[in-house]
C-alpha cells in the first residue's frame, strides 16, 4: 500500500474509533498502537511513552489547568447572572436589548473563562428563562446563547488558541490578540442581527412591557461585575504589555478569581472549593490525555511519512491558494459537526501546517478562520455541544427550535469567515501593533 492509501486506511479507523464512543484519548492512543504494531512491528513502540512525557513537560501546557481553574472559580458563582442582570439594566430601552444583553455578557464572560459550554450554560441558566419571561421567542432566546457561547474559545484566554499554539509552534501571545477584534466583530454581527430581529417583530405585535431602571440601579449592578471586568483588564495589561508569560498571567488570574469568588460570593467552604478543584483537575486531565494521545498519534503518521505524503499530494495538486482554502474549510466544517475542537486541531494540524506555509497563508491569521469554523461545529448537530447545554437550560425548549434559533447565527459566522478571508487584517492588525 503507498503512504495515502495507509493515510486513507488510517482516517477511516480513526473516525469510526472515535464514533464509537471510546474517550478520544484512548482511541487515537489505540489507533496509532495498532498501526505501529501492524506496519513497523513491536520495536516501534519503545519511543510511545518517551513521546508522552516529552509533550506533557512542556512549560506551556501549565496555562491550560490554570485557564480551566480560572473559568471553573467563575463558573461556580453566579457571576454569569450577575454580568447579565448588569448589562439588561444598561440596555433596558434598547429594542432587543434583553438579548444584545445576553449576547455581551456571553462576550465577557468568555474573555474570563475561555470555555464555550461554561459560557452558554453559566449566562443561558439567568439568561433564557427571563427573555422567554418577557416575550422574547424561545428559537431567538436560545439560538443567541447558544451562539454566544461559542465565543469562549475564539476571545482569549483560550484553551482552544493555546493548543493551536503548541501543534503549529506559533506564539500563543499573538494567538489571543489575533482573537480580539474577530470576537467583537462576531459579538457586534449577533447584537445587530437580534436588534433588528426585535424591530421586525414590534412591528407585527405590540411591544411588551419593559421595566425600566434607574442610574442607581445600574451602578449598582456594575458594582458587582467589575471586579470581573478588572480580571479581563489586568490580563490583557500583564500579557500584552510585556509584564508577564502566559503561563503567569494565568496563574494570577486564576488567583485573582478565586479570591473573588470567596470575597464577593462567600464561596470559602470546603465543598465550594472542593467543587471548583475537582472540575479543573477532571478537564485539565481530560485535556492532557487527549495531547499526549495525539503526540503518539503524530509520530505515528510521521513515521508511516503519511503526514508528509498528504502534505505533499495536497501541494502537488496545484489548486488556486483560494480554492485550497474553500476545500480545507469545507472539511473541517464537517469533522466540526462530529469532534470536538481539541481532537481536530490535534488529529489535523500537523498535516495541514506544511500546506498552508507552502501556500503562504499566515498561521496566525488561519488560526482565528479554524477557531470560527470549531465554533460553527458547537451548534450543529450531531456533537453539537452548545446545543445540548442549552436543552440542560431550558429543558422546555425542544431541541428542533434551539437548533432553528442557532441557524442564523451560523451563516452570521460563515460570513465572518468570508470578510476575515478578504480582510485579513482584521485578525493581523492588533498583533502586529502591539507585537510587531
Amino acid at each position: 500500500m503507498s503512504e495515502l492509501q495507509i493515510g486513507g486506511l488510517i482516517l477511516a479507523v480513526t473516525l469510526v474509533v472515535l464514533f464509537s464512543g471510546l474517550p478520544i484519548a484512548w482511541g487515537l492512543t489505540l489507533v496509532a498502537v495498532g498501526f505501529l504494531l501492524l506496519l513497523k512491528g513491536p520495536a516501534a513502540l519503545a519511543n510511545v511513552p518517551i513521546l508522552i512525557m516529552d509533550e506533557l513537560s512542556s512549560f506551556a501546557l501549565l496555562t491550560i489547568p490554570l485557564f480551566i481553574l480560572l473559568g471553573a472559580a467563575i463558573g461556580a458563582s453566579a457571576a454569569g447572572k450577575d454580568i447579565y442582570e448588569s448589562l439588561h439594566r444598561w440596555l433596558d430601552r434598547v429594542p432587543g436589548g434583553l438579548v444584545i444583553a445576553n449576547i455581551l455578557a456571553c462576550g465577557v464572560f468568555s474573555a474570563i473563562c475561555g470555555s464555550s459550554p461554561a459560557t452558554a450554560a453559566a449566562i443561558g441558566k439567568a439568561g433564557v428563562p427571563e427573555m422567554i419571561r418577557r416575550g422574547v421567542p424561545p428559537s431567538l432566546a436560545t439560538g443567541s446563547i447558544c451562539a454566544g457561547g461559542t465565543l469562549g474559545i475564539l476571545i482569549p484566554p483560550s484553551i482552544t488558541m493555546i493548543l493551536y499554539g503548541l501543534v503549529t509552534e506559533t506564539s500563543i501571545g499573538r494567538l489571543f490578540l489575533a482573537g480580539v477584534v474577530p470576537g467583537v466583530l462576531l459579538v457586534l454581527m449577533f447584537s445587530l442581527y437580534a436588534w433588528l430581529s426585535t424591530l421586525r417583530a414590534q412591528r407585527a405585535a405590540p411591544r411588551a412591557e419593559v421595566p425600566r431602571y434607574t442610574l442607581a440601579q445600574k451602578m449598582e449592578g456594575l458594582g458587582r461585575v467589575s471586579p470581573f471586568i478588572g480580571i479581563v483588564v489586568a490580563i490583557g495589561y500583564a500579557m500584552y504589555g510585556g509584564l508577564a508569560t502566559p503561563s503567569e498571567v494565568a496563574a494570577l488570574s486564576a488567583v485573582l478569581a478565586l479570591v473573588l469568588v470567596v470575597v464577593i460570593y462567600r464561596q470559602w467552604r470546603l465543598a465550594d472549593q472542593w467543587r471548583i478543584f475537582r472540575e479543573t483537575v477532571r478537564e485539565s486531565s481530560m485535556i492532557l490525555m487527549i495531547i499526549g494521545a495525539a503526540a503518539v498519534f503524530s509520530y505515528m503518521l510521521s513515521l508511516l511519512y503519511v503526514t508528509q505524503s498528504a502534505a505533499q499530494w495536497l501541494v502537488d495538486l496545484e489548486m488556486n491558494r483560494w480554492v485550497l482554502l474553500a476545500a480545507i474549510n469545507v472539511f473541517l466544517l464537517v469533522a466540526g459537526c462530529f469532534l470536538p475542537p481539541v481532537a481536530i486541531i490535534l488529529m489535523v494540524m500537523p498535516i495541514l501546517t506544511p500546506v498552508l506555509e507552502a501556500a503562504s497563508f499566515d498561521l496566525i491569521w488561519f488560526a482565528v478562520i479554524l477557531t470560527i469554523n470549531m465554533e460553527v461545529g458547537l451548534i450543529t448537530p450531531p456533537v453539537g455541544l452548545n446545543l445540548y447545554v442549552l436543552k440542560g437550560v431550558a429543558p422546555d425548549v425542544p431541541l428542533p427550535t434551539v437548533l432553528k434559533g442557532s441557524m442564523p447565527f451560523v451563516l452570521l459566522m460563515i460570513l465572518a469567515m468570508v470578510l476575515i478571508s478578504v480582510f485579513p487584517q482584521i485578525a493581523l492588525w492588533l498583533p502586529g501593533q502591539m507585537m510587531g
